[in-house]
């Protein structure tokens, strides 16, 4: 038997002895009235807590109390720390990052997305960070991906059997997906079905990506294996998806803050039974989380008129159950991780104080302050070296289709007839020169993009899909500036215009996450998105319109490693050019 499980008897051992008396708890939080997500009651009790554990809720005091922590909870609520499950942690904030922030405000438990890690790591040192993190405060668990969400040149160099399979087998991941290539699968893609079913078999469901999906779709996705989807944009799709077995997944994004309509439209239509939905943020972009996580989406579902008990199921209990959870996170129990929101009032989701894994984040409204944990070099996730230089012989730009922005997700294909030989294009049309290059430096695509600026002289960018570099911009020169600072700063976003630098966000690890603290890269990106407005930007996010260039999961036509990709005829119209 291994030494961990040795462990794990003593520390139950443990759990008892605090029950007779012979162990003192860590905290007690007496006289407070819980919501037991069991019965959706709210009942008064005392709370032991021993360590990271919850040992005891009930009438009884502990009569070994001698180096207890006694809170009294009297006139106080206490709820199960809320659930995150769908994270996209990578979104310029790193993910203990958005963690530590999150728990802030009562989120203490994330789901997390594990296609970073894909990219910038080898399994090995991905699963030993992977540990790292369970040593947060804060519950951390992940996805394995099975498909990139966009045209890789290589592609079984991140998604092959051997490689999906060892994480899905990692014990802190509990999800398969989720699942953007599944009309691959439609398609009679058996490796992927095989996949899935072997997700299935360890017990951890499948997340499907299925926006604007038919009944008949839903209805094949849910025969191939696929449990859950977060994609329902209309009251009436969440309904259809709960009818046919799905758990629903609603979204309050900064690129779809859908939550309120789907929940007024649901109601509306007499749903009455909130049991297998769920709420989530997918990855937001930092400003959208200034008043936090999930305690902004349970705040929602009261305001709509969701029985409390369920609006607070819906960011707990429920998402712990559908993730097989329960029997650590998502509700106030004996055996749960103490992961426990104080509110001051029953329907005011905003916590007074959070506790995560028995540690206090916030205390009477003031923050905690806990050093920084992951050791980010450790693990090469530092800035990027690049050994190669970009010249002008590099801005040959002659494809005859560009992208068309028609908002921050959805391009469509144009024809360009803008003189695009020129070192500037001219302020009277919209038109951007386009450049996707290798992270390596060895191969670049290059095309035109309507609608992003119509008169910024250069964006440089190492945060994208991929983590390989997007150039924007009018000005040939103003590119090569942007160039030289990113490379400077080892990668990061940077705008030049005339041949000044106006702006710049140092993205040191990896070039693609942010190493400063949450409140910084708020007002970052905010500076950010109020100059690419200033010069053009006519959307409302444009750091996911600049992520999303390369998702092939998204219409209709997206630039590439392979090159420009027509996304529903799969086809490359032009390939990249090797440097």
């Amino acid at each position: 038997m291994p030494e961990s499980i040795y462990w794990r008897n003593r520390e139950l051992r443990e759990h008892v002895a605090v029950i007779d008396g012979e162990e003192a708890p860590t905290i007690v939080l007496k006289n407070g009235t819980y919501l037991n997500t069991y019965t959706k009651q709210w009942l008064r009790a005392n709370i032991w807590i021993f360590n990271d554990r919850i040992v005891y809720v009930g009438d009884k005091l502990p009569e070994n109390s001698q180096s207890t922590e006694i809170v009294d909870c009297d006139g106080k609520y206490l709820v199960p720390g809320y659930i995150e499950p769908h994270a996209h942690p990578f979104q310029l904030y790193n993910p203990e990052q958005l963690a530590m922030y999150g728990a802030e405000f009562g989120t203490t438990a994330f789901i997390n997305d594990n296609l970073m890690w894909n990219f910038l790591l080898e399994r090995k040192k991905a699963f030993t960070l992977l540990e790292e993190f369970e040593r947060l405060p804060v519950s951390m668990y992940w996805w394995a991906r099975f498909d990139s969400q966009t045209a890789l040149q290589h592609p079984a160099e991140y998604f092959s059997t051997n490689k999906v399979l060892s994480w899905l087998e990692h014990p802190s991941v509990i999800q398969g997906g989720e699942l953007t290539a599944w009309p691959r699968l439609l398609d009679g893609d058996d490796r992927l079905l095989y996949w899935i079913q072997e997700s299935n078999r360890l017990g951890k469901p499948v997340e499907g990506h299925l926006p604007g999906a038919s009944e008949k779709t839903l209805t094949k996705m849910k025969l191939l294996g696929v449990a859950a989807d977060h994609e329902a944009m209309t009251g009436k799709e969440a309904i259809k998806r709960l009818q046919l077995g799905y758990q629903v997944g609603l979204r309050y994004s900064s690129i779809r803050p859908d939550l309120p309509l789907l929940l007024e439209e649901m109601l509306a239509e007499g749903v009455c039974t909130f049991d297998h939905v769920t709420m989530n943020t997918d990855g937001a972009t930092p400003p959208f989380y200034k008043n936090g996580i999930m305690n902004v989406c349970v705040e929602i579902a009261i305001e709509k008129g969701v029985p409390l008990a369920d609006a607070y199921r819906m960011a707990s209990h429920n998402t712990a159950n559908h993730y097989g959870l329960i029997a650590d996170i998502g509700c106030i129990a004996p055996g749960r991780i103490a992961n426990i929101n104080i509110l001051q009032e029953k329907d005011n989701p905003h916590p007074v104080s959070v506790l995560a894994k028995g540690a206090w984040m916030t205390k009477n409204h003031q923050v905690q302050n806990f050093p920084t944990a992951i050791d980010w070099q450790q693990y090469d996730i530092e800035p990027i070296t690049f050994d190669w230089d970009l010249t002008l012989e590099d801005m040959q730009f002659s494809v005859p289709i560009g992208l068309n922005m028609v908002n921050d997700v959805i391009i469509q294909p144009y024809a360009i007839k803008t003189d695009v030989t020129l070192n500037v294009i001219p302020d009277n049309t919209d038109d951007a020169f386009l450049m996707l290059i290798d992270r390596n430096g060895n191969w670049r695509v290059n095309t035109a993009i309507k609608g992003f600026t119509n008169r910024l002289g250069a964006v440089a960018s190492s945060f994208s899909t991929t983590g390989d570099l997007v150039f924007i911009g009018k000005s040939k020169q103003d590119m090569l500036l942007a160039w030289k600072r990113l490379k400077e700063l080892g990668g990061g976003i940077v705008l030049a215009h005339e041949g000044d630098i106006l702006f710049e966000l140092p993205l040191k690890l990896g070039g693609s996450m942010f190493a400063g603290t949450m409140r910084e890269l708020m007002e970052k990106e905010s500076d950010l998105r109020t100059l690419l407005t200033d010069f053009g930007y006519p959307f409302g996010d444009p750091v996911y319109a600049i992520l999303f260039l390369s998702a092939t999961h998204l219409p209709y036509i997206r630039i590439t490693q392979k090159g420009v990709v027509d996304v529903k005829k799969r086809e490359v119209l032009f390939p990249a050019t090797m440097r």
